[in-house]
């Protein structure tokens, strides 16, 4: 351009050299004439670690979003755990990840009870003694003065735990517990039993125990003059 040309305007920041208006770049050493516009500056929940960036990238849409997105899934889980079926699913969980130690009733008590086997001779850990059921339908009650978590009951059948004692004896086949919670609530569980000397474990889950009866409905080996024996039970909690 020439020299003697006389231009009135905005000089340039960087060599002071006057511009026309509406000129982006000097006409003399090519600057840039407008200034970038500065960011807007953070709010102040974003300098605090961990939200502080150095760059502004939609992070605060995101982790909006995020902290949203947790809260609506802890309110679910919070309802969810209120339900019954939540709270059963819930204390399975437990049940399962958790340990398990036997407990003793306070007191044990019989229906019915043949002469040598009394009921205490079910809960007395061992099997070669048992309590004896005159007839079907005699029933069997442990009770406890806690409440607790009853994660499953442990039965031994028969007269001991050697084939040839278990089967001179009737034994029971097929029984029903019946489980109260300190509510009042009752819980049914209607038990087939193998018919062979070992434990067979009764998975149960039921909490705010007071009261296990075991009531008899069924015998193999049945005799008018021999009782039904029962060798052992065994009562087991959560820890």
């Amino acid at each position: 351009m020439e020299a003697d040309e006389a231009v009135e305007g905005e000089p340039c920041p960087a060599c002071g050299t006057p511009n026309a208006p509406g000129r982006r770049f000097c006409r003399r050493c090519a600057a840039p004439l407008r200034a970038k516009a500065e960011a807007a500056p953070l709010p102040w929940w974003r300098t605090v670690w961990p939200f502080r960036r150095r760059v502004r990238v939609r992070s605060g849409r995101a982790l909006r979003r995020i902290l949203l997105v947790l809260a609506v899934v802890g309110l679910l889980f919070v309802g969810f755990l209120f339900l019954p079926a939540g709270r059963v699913v819930f204390e399975d969980v437990r049940d399962k990840l958790g340990g398990t130690a036997e407990i003793s009733p306070s007191a044990v008590t019989a229906s019915a009870e043949a002469p040598g086997h009394p009921a205490g001779a079910a809960v007395d850990g061992l099997t070669n003694k048992y309590w004896g059921a005159p007839a079907l339908g005699a029933s069997l009650t442990a009770t406890f003065g806690t409440p607790f978590r009853l994660v499953g009951v442990v039965l031994h059948t028969g007269a001991s735990t050697e084939p040839e004692e278990f089967r001179r004896e009737p034994r029971p086949v097929r029984a029903d517990l019946i489980v109260t919670t300190v509510d009042g609530t009752v819980h049914e569980k209607e038990l087939t039993l193998n018919d062979k000397p070992g434990e067979q474990t009764v998975r149960t889950g039921i909490s705010d125990v007071v009261t296990v009866r075991l009531v008899l409905r069924e015998a193999a080996g049945e005799s008018k003059n021999r009782p039904i024996a029962l060798g052992e039970i065994e009562f087991f909690q959560r820890t």
